[in-house]
């Protein structure tokens, strides 16, 4: 057996003092620093030196790790050894009403964390990686912000993250009091000095986490105890530290206080030492009257005069920024704007910054000071009958939602009369104003239309069959598709939106949509499904590919659907003549038919012939091939009139069956003709 001897890390992080070592031996160390803000990457030297590195992260990352990784284990199949750490730290919330993502203490393969991202990832992971068995990576989250797409349990939590942040196990913030062992909660973005204590026992396989006040001795009755063993997820050799991460709203992260040991309990922290946490300095309120005082009579008139006027002007201003607050907000409302600040954001919604109108409202651009970020800012109309359902159903619904695809909701507003849902401000605006700006310079690429089109499918595969509930959007079109800087695509406008009964029917009694993206069963039974969202997806995929509006008007009024057309191409056997004229000189023949193929199967006028968003993601991808019964399909429509009833036409193409097998489409296949 090897004899491992204890190494013992014990760091103070303070506001205040030379980066000096006050101990240097070999069971520990002790440190004072001038910086403890968890912000960019450092990492820390054994003689109390934080170095700022040098790594490429992203915005919004905080990493702080010890310099010198820790023996964890004698073997690569050995048990994990025993090991303990005590710190303090302050959440401070840049707006103590909106708190965000969290912080960690994280036991890692590598100080670097490379290609962490920011916001809900904490730092740790990434999309691409997050839940990896091969990440290695053991973290204790002190998370101040309810995920509904991680699970959260609730906004103020601590969890136990293996490897993804989707916590292993979560617990409200608190700690039991030693007295009579009531639970008390604890607010971790509270602006507040808290200790937190870690203590794992590699004998007994247990995992024991407890938090308090500053002030207050280590509770006897941990937060959590777990039964886990960490063995298969630590290397030999792990780095410990701290990370964070921020996403639109702000808040800054301080650790006080550090104490680690491996095989032994965690140094005492002497608590005398430590430093407060700074305090955010609130600016001052302009004086808006200026009161001459006079002994003279009137002198006093003026002063009541004065008085009189400045209570009219602050009822007049309080009433010009009143707001309206309903119960259901609670359940439905994520973030909560004043209007006072988005009248400031828009000066005051200035027709300069009016971006676009749409059938219930007006979008303006705006900046918040306070987020370091432009934002759109939607107000709906306040005479539409349907406006306050179309923003309690955007509310309830995108307010809810988190994918890189969908146009992130950060916020709301409400007045009497006026509604406004904020959201991430789109460099680009929306897709329809690139497809057909006839006084832009700019056009598409092939390769950035398919890019569009295949993050559009993510979106809706997310919605009709990811997600916790099944959403049908209802109004997929190219003006609800927004471009950021990069042109990556984000499905918007929830208005429409509604929950439905496993994708079967959605809860709606009326048509709703826009003429040209309408299902043929939409049409006549006003019943919304996530087939007629397929369908919309399919017309849209022939507006992007074809550059033509989904219904045009040729000669005397007479109406062309694009869909149809598309159609009478493929009968011609000219199907690649549909093709945007603008993108002649990228021919890709196999791709341009292929998106052609699946615009044309997806908005098939039989509902059981149009694939599922996921199966559309793999032929899109190139992973599956489109159905052998292509042609045969095509060939046999539901005309608009229901002359092929819906049951015959369901037994009929329910034997159609899309190939599961990984394959790439043939070269005959994705001819230009039929």
């Amino acid at each position: 057996m090897i004899l491992i001897s204890p190494t013992v890390l014990t760091l103070l992080l303070l506001l205040t003092g030379a980066a000096t070592s006050l101990a240097d031996d070999n069971n520990g160390f002790s440190f004072i620093f001038t910086d403890s803000q968890l912000d960019g990457v450092r990492e820390i030297q054994p003689n109390g030196q934080v170095v700022h590195t040098n790594e490429t992260q992203m915005s919004g990352v905080g990493h702080t790790f010890y310099s010198r990784p820790f023996r964890f284990k004698n073997s690569t199949s050995g048990d994990a050894f025993s090991f303990s750490t005590s710190f303090v730290f302050g959440i401070i919330p840049e707006d103590p009403r909106y708190t965000f993502h969290g912080m960690t203490f994280a036991i890692a393969p590598s100080k670097a964390v490379i290609d962490a991202s920011s916001s809900q990832h904490l730092g740790l992971f990434n999309r691409t990686n997050d839940g990896n068995a091969s990440n290695h990576v053991v973290a204790l989250e002190l998370d101040t912000f309810k995920n509904l797409e991680l699970s959260d349990i609730d906004s103020n939590h601590i969890g136990l993250d293996i490897n993804s942040v989707v916590s292993v196990f979560a617990t409200t913030a608190g700690y039991y009091r030693d007295e009579n062992g009531v639970f008390e909660n604890l607010t971790l973005a509270s602006a507040q000095r808290i200790r937190a204590w870690i203590d794992y026992d590699g004998f007994n396989k247990q995992l024991n986490v407890t938090i308090a006040q500053l002030t207050l001795k280590k509770p006897k009755k941990p937060l959590a105890s777990l039964q886990i063993d960490l063995s298969p997820f630590l290397l030999e050799e792990m780095f410990v530290g701290f990370t964070s991460a921020t996403g639109v709203l702000l808040q800054t992260f301080y650790v006080l206080a550090w104490s680690f040991q491996v095989n032994g309990e965690a140094h005492e922290i002497d608590i005398s030492k430590i430093p407060r946490l700074p305090v955010k300095k609130e600016s001052k309120k302009k004086t808006h009257m200026i009161l001459a005082f006079g002994i003279s009579i009137g002198g006093l008139v003026v002063i009541s005069s004065g008085l009189i006027l400045g209570i009219l002007l602050y009822v007049k201003r309080k009433r010009k920024f009143a707001e309206v607050l309903e119960g259901w907000e609670v359940q439905y409302g994520p973030h909560r704007f004043s209007y006072k600040d988005l009248y400031k954001a828009t000066k005051g919604f200035k027709e300069s910054e009016l971006l676009g109108k749409g059938g219930f409202g007006q979008v303006y651009k705006g900046t918040l000071p306070e987020l370091g970020a432009n934002i759109a800012v939607k107000k709906v109309w306040h005479e539409s009958g349907q406006g306050m359902k179309e923003f309690v159903a955007e509310i309830a619904t995108i307010g809810r939602l988190r994918h890189p695809n969908l146009v992130r909701l950060l916020g709301y507003c409400r007045r009497k009369g006026e509604l406004f849902l904020v959201y991430d401000y789109m460099p680009n605006l929306s897709l329809d104003s690139l497809l057909f700006n006839t006084n832009s310079d700019t056009v598409l690429t092939w390769k950035q239309r398919v890019k569009i089109i295949t993050d559009v499918a993510e979106a809706l595969a997310y919605l009709h069959e990811e997600w916790v509930e099944v959403i049908i959007h209802r109004d997929i079109k190219a003006s609800n598709v927004l471009l950021d800087a990069e042109l990556n695509a984000k499905l918007g406008d929830f208005g429409l939106a509604r929950f439905s009964n496993n994708g079967n029917e959605a809860k709606t009694t009326h048509l709703a949509g826009t003429l040209g993206y309408i299902a043929p069963e939409l049409a006549r039974k006003g019943k919304a499904t996530t087939a007629t969202d397929i369908f919309a997806f399919g017309a849209f995929c022939l507006e992007v590919a074809c550059g033509r509006r989904p219904v045009e008007l040729q000669g005397r009024q007479e109406a062309v659907i694009l869909v149809d057309w598309v159609l009478d191409c493929w009968f011609k056997e000219e199907l690649l003549t549909a093709i945007d004229p603008k993108l002649k000189n990228e021919m890709d023949v196999e791709e341009m038919g292929l998106v052609l193929k699946i615009g044309l199967l997806c908005s098939h006028s039989v509902p059981a012939v149009r694939p599922s968003m996921s199966q559309v993601l793999k032929f899109l991808k190139k992973t599956e091939p489109l159905p052998e019964e292509f042609d045969t399909v095509l060939d046999i429509r539901e005309d608009y009139s229901g002359r092929l009833g819906d049951a015959s036409s369901s037994a009929y193409f329910s034997q159609i069956q899309y190939n599961t097998a990984s394959a790439p489409v043939t070269e005959s296949f994705l001819s230009s003709g039929r």
